[in-house]
């Protein structure tokens, strides 16, 4: 990855492996062949994941993070510090997501998704209502 030249997300798309069954708290080793960490990017990095399932919740409290799905589709959760809003996502649709706001994806068939993310991340498997 060299700063100043062509990614090609084909190619990068190419060599992931796509995981069918996310679950909430699943290990980083088994999460490593879907997602590809592509660039650095301020205080964070572009990343790419290909996968089906469930996250965890995680925040960023250094700065938005910038979501696009490229194909499929996903449901993106935010949670307000008030109430939960649910955001389906498309392909070539898009979303930011406010600096410190805790969110999880359900994705019932599959996504590739490209994300802008600050970090650290920070995760949980509790819903954050429950802080």
């Amino acid at each position: 990855m060299n700063k100043g030249e062509p990614i090609s997300l084909r190619k990068a798309f190419g060599r992931l492996t796509f995981l069918p069954n996310r679950t909430p708290g699943m290990p980083d080793e088994a999460l490593d062949a879907a997602f590809a960490r592509l660039a650095d990017y301020r205080d964070g990095a572009v990343f790419i994941g290909h996968y089906a399932g469930n996250s965890e919740w995680e925040r960023h409290g250094a700065g938005d993070e910038i979501v696009y799905a490229l194909d499929g589709e996903t449901t993106l959760f935010v949670w307000t510090g008030n109430e939960e809003r649910a955001h389906r996502l498309s392909a070539g649709e898009m979303i930011v997501v406010p600096q410190g706001y805790w969110h999880r994806f359900e994705t019932p068939e599959h996504v590739k998704i490209l994300s802008v993310t600050p970090q650290p991340t920070d995760h949980r498997l509790a819903h954050p209502r429950e802080t």
